[in-house]
């Protein structure tokens, strides 16, 4: 590894690594962990590149953990600056449909 990365760069690799997980969609609703708001944090490690993706799932016996986990890691390896790749899942706080986006939210009919 070179000289670190300025913050700038370390966002635009958080950036692209959101992006390559709006490719990762939830097989009951269609629409993408980004935009469901099921992504809660993304930690990169400059040095490394090891990154942990902090997420929840709409609900906590969500049968399709693994579906998703899978999903993920294949969707990061997408991303070069991305070294191994964690997925966390988190129950706190608990996921509702604010977190949705507008996008979402009109794909889903929620108001």
């Amino acid at each position: 590894m070179s000289e670190a990365r300025t913050e700038q760069e370390i966002a635009e690799i958080k950036e692209r690594i959101l992006t390559a997980l709006e490719t990762v969609i939830d097989p009951e609703l269609g629409i993408d962990i980004v935009n469901l708001g099921l992504v809660y944090e993304v930690e990169f490690e400059d040095a490394t590149g090891d990154t942990v993706i902090k997420m929840t799932l709409t609900t906590m016996g969500c049968p399709l953990a693994d579906v998703l986990t899978d999903q993920i890691h294949q969707a990061l390896a997408e991303v070069p600056e991305v070294g191994k790749a964690e997925v966390k899942l988190v129950w706190y706080p608990a996921w509702t449909t604010d977190k949705m986006s507008r996008y979402a939210r009109i794909a889903l009919g929620i108001r």
